[in-house]
């Protein structure tokens, strides 16, 4: 039986002593089993997304935006796969996943952007020998926490604008259906996104205590 494993620093890992079954909800039957990650796993990809952080913040926004623009394209590719992946472990008919999927592409289509809203802010002259000027900086690592009932748009809404702006990305997808959110990270990479900028791992309330507690992660978006 295939296992579902994390895909961390540009490798796919399974190790763990915890596994959960993905179940397709049309028969009831296991078709997958998940890993669940240990903490030790999470800071793991914590790790890798903190050493990939220099490099990607240093990054200029429009070869960032590149990698989005080729993600976006990969997407539309590869919507039918992504949707029967939806479909096999959520249970969404074919266009209702199809409009999931598209709301997601939307918020990558606005990401790719990035060159334009990046660009911050200059005033001269706002009191005697006084300029001001804004500039726009990235977090450093942070992380997503998204559910079961949207497994890829929910995502969407999250890295690909944390990334576009310079983060580095830990994703915690729902272990219920993990595997069209897997496939849209493989996209990513594909894509030519460095490795450890964006690092996915499933699993359970350990997953999440992990990335709520570490001070590495500065910030944490749910939905």
């Amino acid at each position: 039986m295939e296992t579902v494993g994390h895909p961390i620093n540009g490798e796919r890992l399974d190790a763990g002593h915890r596994f959960q079954d993905v179940f397709n909800p049309a028969t009831g039957q296991v078709t997958k089993r998940v890993a669940l990650a240990s903490k030790v796993t999470v800071e793991q990809a914590i790790s890798a997304a903190q050493a990939a952080f220099p490099a990607w913040r240093n990054t200029s926004p429009i070869k960032r935006a590149r990698v989005m623009f080729r993600f976006k394209e990969l997407l539309e590719q590869n919507a039918t796969k992504i949707c029967q992946l939806i479909g096999e472990e959520h249970g969404k008919i074919s266009h209702d996943a199809m409009g999931e999927l598209q709301r997601g592409i939307e918020n990558v289509e606005y990401a790719c952007g990035a060159p334009e809203f990046l660009k911050g802010e200059h005033s001269k002259n706002v009191g005697p020998d006084i300029d001001c000027w804004s500039e726009f900086q990235p977090l450093r690592v942070v992380a997503g926490i998204t559910p079961f009932n949207f497994p890829v748009m929910v995502p969407l809404w999250m890295f690909p604008m944390a990334i576009v702006c310079g983060n580095c990305f830990i994703l915690k997808p729902s272990e219920r259906d993990p595997s069209s959110t897997l496939l849209i990270a493989q996209l990513l990479q594909e894509a030519g996104l460095p490795n450890g900028v964006m690092n996915v791992v499933n699993g359970d309330k350990e997953a999440v205590d992990t990335l709520l507690s570490d001070s590495r992660i500065e910030a944490v978006s749910f939905s």
